[in-house]
């Protein structure tokens, strides 16, 4: 069994789609209820069993490394005031978990993204979570739903996997849309479930949409990807596109799609990321009553 402990974050974009939030905090902090979007992401991946978390940036996210940094002075500050409790829940990384960030370098696309962290992934498997969406954390359980029932289903049998949930016909054109070997599959709408994928149809129109399985922003791949993407020449917009490659792995060593369970929040675009805060607070809020 292959036991994927190694992941890679993408956190170079500017997130011009968050203006003018992001414009000096990196949109991956801006927060969501009393935690940043980032936090629940790194989350999710260590209840999901990952170990080694590589973070893809460039030289305006040093913030983002320095939030899972432990600041000493503010530590011994606390501590000095007695708020040991607080200290604590700053410095809330697992000490069995490592935190790594790698430059992209230049600006092209995520495909390239990924294949920046090859130099610390090496020869692993690993998973790769888009920062812009958050799943659930309130209804779901991180250390069996989506991202580690993927992370298990590919240690059954090495299928890459890619998370996808059914969207409305409105937004089919939105997202990358999977084209399943064996049809659409009505029934298996909230739970977790694994299918052979033909291939991907990046925005399509509702006429042309193969089903209404769209791509949510969770992977675990074979390491022949970076194989793929070092080949993969540049396209839309001169960028390496992540789905070029993964069409490559398909024809291949072949794909599944993972249906997701609970719902996810796309915290990159504003009118959504508004919805998620305010969902996300009430959720921590009313915990705390």
């Amino acid at each position: 069994m292959k036991n994927i402990t190694h992941a890679v974050i993408p956190v170079a974009g500017f997130g011009t789609r968050m203006l003018p939030l992001s414009k000096s905090v990196p949109k991956e902090l801006l927060p969501l209820g009393n935690r940043p979007a980032i936090h629940y992401v790194v989350e999710e991946a260590i209840a999901a069993g990952i170990k080694h978390i590589v973070l893809v940036g460039h030289a305006q996210k040093s913030a983002i490394e320095n939030y899972f940094d432990i600041n000493a002075e503010l530590d011994n500050q606390l501590r000095h005031k007695g708020k040991d409790e607080l200290a604590d829940s700053l410095n809330w990384l697992p000490d069995d978990v490592t935190l790594s960030m790698i430059r992209q370098g230049k600006p092209l696309g995520l495909g390239h993204a990924v294949l920046a962290a090859r130099p610390i992934i090496g020869a692993h498997d690993f998973a790769v979570l888009l920062p812009d969406v958050v799943l659930d954390p309130f209804t779901t359980d991180m250390s069996a739903d989506n991202l580690a029932f993927m992370i298990d289903a590919f240690a059954k049998d090495s299928h890459s996997q890619i998370l996808v949930e059914k969207v409305a016909d409105e937004d089919v054109h939105k997202y990358g849309i999977a084209k399943l070997s064996d049809g659409e599959i009505d029934d298996k709408i909230d739970i977790n479930a694994s299918f052979k994928v033909a291939g991907f149809v990046e925005k399509p129109s509702l006429a042309e949409a193969p089903s209404r399985l769209a791509v949510v922003g969770r992977y675990v791949f074979s390491n022949h990807i970076f194989d793929y993407l070092a080949n993969t020449k540049a396209s839309v917009g001169g960028e390496i596109q992540l789905t070029d490659a993964i069409d490559a792995l398909i024809s291949e060593y072949g794909v599944n799609v993972t249906t997701m369970r609970g719902d996810s929040y796309d915290a990159g675009d504003m009118r959504s990321y508004m919805q998620a805060f305010i969902y996300f607070a009430e959720q921590q809020l009313a915990s705390s009553e």
